[in-house]
């Protein structure tokens, strides 16, 4: 029997006496074909019909080819399958997954027709103001819309209203190359950069503004708190709310909002002369300890009443953790408006406290997996537009996580793991006259968790797997 030849053929050798060769020639194959889960997720919580109705096309419709709505879902799968910038669209633009996911697929084509590509999406992420719109950026969005659009989100999530609830807040550098509108050199972080504000509940992304980085860390965190506060208490009257952080928010304001507005707090209060002189003798106590330990670290915490000389309105209760390590005294403090009944000092400090470093776990998400950080563009409202497009990504994923992977292996799992095990899988699509059929890999790895999460999400949205 003459056998297949062709001349584009790679030659790799023998295997079991048998030639191995390579071609471009499998037909409709997708690299990106677990993105059917983030369609289902989407439909589940119905993300990107809300996130596209915070934006207002001004288009002519006769002209139109790709939809808002389409442009959104494009961005945010786009970003949330690690292609963070707009060029890398377009190729992706012809992946036949995403075709069908996006709707750019009619009954009679033999595949679906190409999605928008870089130039369109860059209209639509530098769209300016009403009062600065051109002839080529003519679809703009509502900033308080988005923001709200998270909190809403995070209230869908839960079947009912929890008792409590803790706000972690958190800023960090947004380092920046380039001449963006609103730079500064950070001193603390040596570097030009932006200083986005972060409020997570949990693993929920409540907020994320963008701010230029010559301000304090603090800045503008009674206004978002209050913002997300009035929200919530809206749709759950009763809950009780938490706010956590380090040194840096702990300002005055910010701690009278919380006291007037009925909202505990617990902060890390940077150490001074004074503060380290109340727990003198906890540190030397504490160095006893360590002694008598062969060197171990020890620590002995003290629980009292304190004020500046200046600043605070009022005496406030703080927690001193007096720690010997190292061979050498390492004190910290954190002020509280939680009643010593409630809270001891240790269990406060330890496993109240210390828990917001989960939080930067969350920002190292945002940005390292989903590209928060990818603010190159020249102004600071299409920055912060793309850091909201970054955020629902994660927003997309974390629901994936929350519903479609629960008790799995998954389900602790970062988005970059969720997107290497289960989102970049290879797929043949097989289309017919009567349906599309994405062949996957018969040894895919996760194909259990895989077929689970599938089930769940069509469950989610009352419809049947």
């Amino acid at each position: 029997m003459q056998t297949e030849c062709s001349a584009n053929e790679l030659d790799f050798g023998r295997a079991g006496g048998r030639r191995v060769v390579a071609d471009f020639d499998g037909g409709m194959v997708s690299s990106d074909a677990g993105a059917l889960l983030l369609g289902a997720t989407d439909k589940a919580i119905g993300l990107v019909d809300r996130f596209a109705a915070c934006f207002r096309d001004l288009r002519n419709p006769f002209f139109v080819v790709h939809p808002v709505k389409t442009l959104v879902a494009q961005r945010v799968f786009g970003l949330a399958l690690g292609y963070e910038d707009l060029i890398d669209h377009d190729e992706l633009r012809r992946d036949p997954v995403l075709g069908v996911l996006l709707g750019a697929f009619d009954r009679g084509s033999a595949a679906p027709e190409p999605l928008a590509g870089k130039s369109t999406l860059n209209r639509l992420e530098h769209a300016p103001d009403a009062q600065r719109r051109t002839r080529y950026h003519k679809i703009a969005h509502d900033g308080a819309a988005i923001e709200n659009l998270f909190v809403d989100l995070f209230l869908d999530a839960h079947g009912k209203p929890p008792r409590e609830i803790v706000l972690d807040l958190d800023a960090t550098d947004d380092p920046l190359h380039g001449h963006q509108e609103g730079r500064f050199f950070h001193g603390y972080y040596d570097c030009y950069c932006y200083l986005p504000l972060y409020i997570f509940c949990g693993r929920h992304l409540l907020a994320a503004k963008l701010r230029r980085a010559n301000i304090d860390g603090a800045a503008g965190a009674i206004e978002e708190t209050a913002r997300i506060v009035k929200q919530i208490r809206a749709r759950w009257p009763k809950v009780k709310i938490l706010l956590r952080a380090d040194s840096g928010f702990c300002r005055e304001a910010l701690m009278v909002w919380c006291e007037t507005n009925k909202i505990d707090y617990v902060f890390g209060l940077a150490r001074n002369a004074r503060l380290e002189a109340r727990v003198a003798e906890a540190l030397a106590a504490a160095q006893s300890l360590s002694e008598a330990k062969a060197g171990l670290p020890a620590r002995v915490f003290r629980d009292f009443l304190w004020s500046t000389k200046e600043t605070w309105s009022r005496r406030r209760r703080v927690i001193g953790k007096a720690e010997w390590t190292r061979g050498e005294a390492n004190p910290r403090f954190v002020v509280t408006s939680l009643r010593p009944d409630a809270w001891r000092a240790r269990e406060l400090y330890e496993d109240l406290y210390c828990a917001r470093g989960e939080m930067e776990n969350r920002i190292k998400e945002a940005q390292g997996d989903l590209f928060a950080d990818r603010t190159s563009a020249a102004t600071m409202r299409a920055n912060q537009l793309r850091l909201w497009f970054a955020s629902m990504a994660y927003a997309l994923i974390c629901a994936l996580r929350r519903i479609g992977l629960a008790h799995t292996q998954f389900a602790a799992a970062t988005c970059g793991t969720i997107r290497l095990k289960l989102l970049k899988l290879g797929a043949l699509v097989k289309i017919s006259a009567r349906r599309v059929k994405v062949a996957f890999a018969s040894a895919c790895p996760s194909a259990n968790e895989w077929r689970l999460a599938a089930a769940r999400l069509a469950h989610a949205r009352g419809s049947p797997a």
